[in-house]
Parts: C-alpha cells; sequence; structure tokens
C-alpha cells in the first residue's frame, strides 16, 4: 500500500473551506463516492484498494480579544491522507510518480499526458498489466533467431544461402499462428494465449541442443508459429477488454514492451562470443518465459466478450444467425480483403527496408561493423517515442489521418535515406522511423476492431499470414531490382514506397473511423458484454 498524506495549516475560516472544497467526491484520475464523514472510496479508476479521509485538527487556540472568538482566531491543520493501491501488475513502479502527483494535485476532468485517454477499471489495468509482461516474453520469442542464426551457421560450418533458406522456411510457422488463432475463436483468448506461450517458450529452449542448422529451423519453424499467434491474441485480448478510446493508445504501449522483449534477446547476445557454442545459451532463456506464463495465466481473466458471445452462441439463435447473415458475411469479408492487401503491401516495403539495410550500409556506404551498430541504435532507440506519441493521438485525433500520415511520410523518408549518404542518411532514417512508428498503434487497431468476437482471431491470423507473404515477396523483388540497378537497392525501395502510400489513401478513402466508438457499435452482430445475453 502506498499513503499519501496532503497537509494544510491555517485559520479555522480557511480550513473550513479547504475541507468543504475537498469534501467534494474526485472525478479526474480516480471516480470517487462517500463512504462515510469524511471518508470516500473508489467506483472506477486504475486501483487495487482506495481510501482517502479528512481529518482537521486544531494546532492552538485564538488570542484574546479576536473579534470571532478563540476558534477564528486560532491555527488548525487538515490532513487528506489518501492509502492507495495499483491494480497495475508488474508495471506499476512506472506509474508511482505520475499518479502520486495526480493524487496530489485535484483536477477538474481526467485527463493526462501519461494515460490513457479513458480512465482505466482496476480489472483493465491488470489485464493490460499481465499482457505487457507476456508481451516482452513474446518480443524475446521472436527475436532469438534473428539474433543468433549467424553464429549458429558458423557453428554448423553453413553459409549465408542455408541462412536465407532457413529463414524462408522458419516463415510458414505462420501457418500454425493462422490455425492457433482461428481456435482461439471458438475456445477462448486466454486458454489458447497461454497455451501458445508455453509451447513456444518450450520449443525454443529445443534448439538450444540442435545438432545441426536444420533441426534448429525445424524448432523456430513451430515456436515462431506459436509466438506470432501469441503475439496475435495478445493484442485481441487487450482490444477486448480496453475502453473504446484507449484501444490505439493500449497497443502503442503493447508494442513498446514487445521491443523490449526484442531488445533483451540482443542484450544476452555476448555470451555468444563465450564459446563457438555460446549461441545456445540464448535459446535456455525461455525457460524463465515459462515462469512467466504460468504466473500470467494464474492471474489473466478470459476476455468479457468472448465469454459474452460463448454464451450468446449457445443460448441465442439469434447471434448464430446473425453471424451468418449475407450483410455481415459481406461486411466481413470486406474488410478483410482491406486490411490484408494493407499488410501485404505494407510488408512488401517495410521488410527489405529494415532486412537489407546492413547491407545497403555495408555494401554501399562503406560502412564497418562498429558503424552500423551504432547507426542502428541511433535510428532505432527514439522509434520508441514516435510508438507512444502515435498511440496518444490516434485516440484522440483518429486513426484515419495519424495512421495516413505517419505511413506516407514514414516510408517517403525512410526511402529517400537510401538515396543518401553522411548525415543526411543518418538523420532521414532517424525521422522516418520515428514519423512511421507514430502510423503503428493508429493501423494496428484496427484488426482487432472489424471483426466480430466470433471472427477476430481467425480474421486477424489471415491479416499477418498474408503480411508475412507480403515480406517475403518484398525481400525477393528489392533483391532482384537491385542487381537488376548495378546493386543499389535505393531505386528499388522508391518504387516499392508505392504500396505504403496506396495503403494511406486506403486509409483515408476505405478505412471506417472508430475512435470512440465500442466493439459492438463497430460490429453490430456481437452482444456487448454489458447488455446481459439479450
Amino acid at each position: 500500500m502506498t499513503v499519501l498524506r496532503v497537509v494544510r495549516r491555517g485559520s479555522a475560516a480557511e480550513m473550513e473551506r479547504e475541507r468543504a472544497a475537498r469534501r467534494a467526491p474526485r472525478g479526474d484520475i480516480v471516480a470517487e463516492r462517500p463512504a462515510g464523514d469524511d471518508r470516500y472510496e473508489a467506483v472506477g479508476g486504475p486501483f487495487r484498494h482506495y481510501e482517502r479521509h479528512l481529518q482537521l485538527t486544531e494546532l492552538d487556540s485564538g488570542h484574546p480579544g479576536t473579534a470571532d472568538g478563540e476558534r477564528d482566531g486560532g491555527r488548525y491543520e487538515l490532513v487528506e491522507t489518501t492509502i492507495y493501491r495499483l491494480a497495475v501488475p508488474v508495471w506499476a513502479w512506472l506509474f508511482h510518480f505520475p499518479v502520486r502527483s495526480a493524487l496530489r494535485r485535484r483536477r477538474d476532468a481526467y485527463g493526462y499526458w501519461w494515460a490513457p485517454p479513458d480512465r482505466l477499471s482496476a480489472r483493465a489495468a491488470t489485464v493490460l498489466g499481465l499482457l505487457c509482461t507476456i508481451q516482452v516474453v513474446d518480443g524475446y520469442l521472436g527475436t532469438v533467431l534473428t539474433a543468433t542464426l549467424t553464429f549458429a551457421a558458423d557453428e554448423f560450418g553453413r553459409g549465408n544461402t542455408a541462412q536465407g533458406v532457413l529463414m524462408g522456411v522458419v516463415r510458414a510457422g505462420v501457418l500454425i499462428a493462422l490455425v492457433t488463432a482461428a481456435l482461439a475463436d471458438r475456445h477462448g483468448r486466454k486458454r489458447l494465449l497461454l497455451a501458445t506461450g508455453l509451447g513456444s517458450c518450450l520449443i525454443t529452449a529445443v534448439g538450444a541442443a540442435a545438432p545441426g542448422l536444420w533441426f534448429l529451423g525445424g524448432t523456430q519453424l513451430v515456436a515462431r508459429g506459436l509466438s506470432t499467434a501469441l503475439g496475435i491474441l495478445i493484442v485481441i485480448l487487450a482490444a477486448e477488454e480496453m475502453p473504446a478510446r484507449s484501444r490505439a493508445w493500449a497497443m502503442s504501449v503493447l508494442v513498446l514492451c514487445a521491443a523490449l522483449g526484442s531488445g533483451m534477446a540482443f542484450a544476452v547476445l555476448p555470451m555468444a562470443d563465450l564459446h563457438i557454442s555460446g549461441w545456445r545459451l540464448v535459446y535456455v532463456v525461455p525457460l524463465a518465459g515459462v515462469a512467466v506464463v504460468v504466473w500470467v495465466g494464474r492471474r489473466l481473466p478470459e476476455s468479457r466478450r468472448f465469454e459474452t458471445a460463448a454464451t450468446g452462441r449457445v443460448s441465442h439463435d439469434g447471434v448464430v444467425d446473425r453471424q451468418a447473415d449475407p450483410e455481415v458475411a459481406a461486411r466481413r469479408r470486406r474488410r478483410l480483403i482491406l486490411l490484408a492487401a494493407s499488410a501485404f503491401l505494407i510488408a512488401m516495403f517495410a521488410a527489405p527496408a529494415s532486412g537489407l539495410r546492413n547491407d545497403f550500409l555495408k555494401d554501399e556506404r562503406e560502412f564497418s561493423a562498429t558503424a552500423i551498430t551504432l547507426f542502428t541504435y541511433f535510428t532505432n532507440t527514439p522509434i520508441g517515442i514516435g510508438v507512444f506519441v502515435g498511440g496518444y493521438l490516434a485516440d484522440r485525433r483518429g486513426r484515419r489521418p495519424i495512421g495516413a500520415a505517419g505511413l506516407a511520410l514514414g516510408a517517403l523518408l525512410i526511402a529517400w535515406a537510401f538515396f543518401t549518404d553522411g548525415a543526411a542518411l543518418w538523420l532521414l532514417t532517424l525521422a522516418g522511423g520515428v514519423v512511421g512508428a507514430i502510423a503503428v498503434p493508429a493501423l494496428a487497431v484496427y484488426g482487432p476492431e472489424l471483426f466480430g468476437t466470433h471472427r477476430r482471431g481467425r480474421s486477424n491470423g489471415v491479416i499477418v499470414m498474408v503480411g508475412v507473404v507480403g515480406s517475403a515477396l518484398g525481400l525477393i523483388v528489392a533483391g532482384w531490382l537491385s542487381d537488376a540497378l548495378d546493386g543499389r537497392l535505393g531505386p528499388a525501395l522508391a518504387l516499392l514506397a508505392v504500396g505504403p502510400l496506396i495503403v494511406a489513401a486506403l486509409v483515408l478513402l476505405k478505412y471506417p473511423e472508430t475512435v470512440g466508438q465500442e466493439l459492438e457499435e463497430i460490429n453490430p452482430e456481437d452482444i456487448h458484454p454489458g447488455d446481459g445475453e439479450g
């Protein structure tokens, strides 16, 4: 528990006025109701426990001869004591000082730059904190092969061709993600989320004993497929639990946690320098992720919307009928085509722009390994700022303008960087990464938003699968075009950048604006969790 005391001293009249003002129930970071004489409790806010009380005491009596008597002339002390505990597992320390400051200084209404646009309930805060925790694990799992492949290839005596083929084969694991995400529509988000988390951690750990590169690739095909499904289910469960005006903010936080997990994979990579087999230790770390997944599983509730939809499916024929309605099916099909095509076009540009950048820096700009590392840290580290700003703006200004602007400007700046050198190369890459990241939360939230509860997992699995196909094709096309253009990557990426520009136009012209809408407003075939079963 955290105890916060705010003390005010003054005359009796001043303190009575102060107490009268503080007797009004708060409606800012916490929504209160009276719970007795000068005592208050929370009815809304991200708190597992919350209570506030006021106490007015006399410090000394007034001087004789005052016009209004001894009480008015004396000094009094008003103590406001707030006892609270945040309902944010693991990450509460990040919000300790912002929340303490907000509780100390009352505001007329809710609204903080560091917080989501909506006041989160205790349940929503708990669920998001748990999902952020497991998202860190997922970020690590999705990066471990990329970080260690070159070291594994050295031990097994394999070259670049084998590495490229293996990375392509591992992408087929997206089919596992598709099947798993579809099963979550029938068997529940929580159950499949925990199964994919445990499975991916354990199978990744098996890779530590790989006798050869292709055994490692086989374990990673399954593990990466499961970790991809885990990422899909994290996003879906977050969208189904967050308030209407805070879903994009939640996406931005989850993206940052995934980046943290990815960074942890590279942070432990120096173990690969200890021995030619040192890279295997990186694959042992996910065994700790098993404990994290089990811990989260004991605390994570099932999605309210899935439970409501499952009850409706069993108890009310009308729910099933609405799912099969031709108009509903046609709308779902249009949205699926729109989002899948967008994912394909974005991935065709994004995959080679990031995957081939080191080759560009080494071969076309003659960067050393150290220079490439410095360049990567300089241009990638601030991307988190763009992600956070994007989530903040998307929930306040709308998904369409933020998503379209960030996507178009980011793609143009990144493509432009491949035609430059010197300081311009560093600055354009940095600007393109930050600006492009602004679009990430605004567009990522459309996946879970535009499909009903009974189709959300399956549809998002299809979108991710199509995006993987786009990334593979983009790498092939970019490589082929650069070889045809005397080894220059810039013109190839300039051509592929047309894809994100097309998507930006689609976002403005075809995407619905979903900011502030409940998922049931966007998908009328669903039952609102608060509407019971009717």
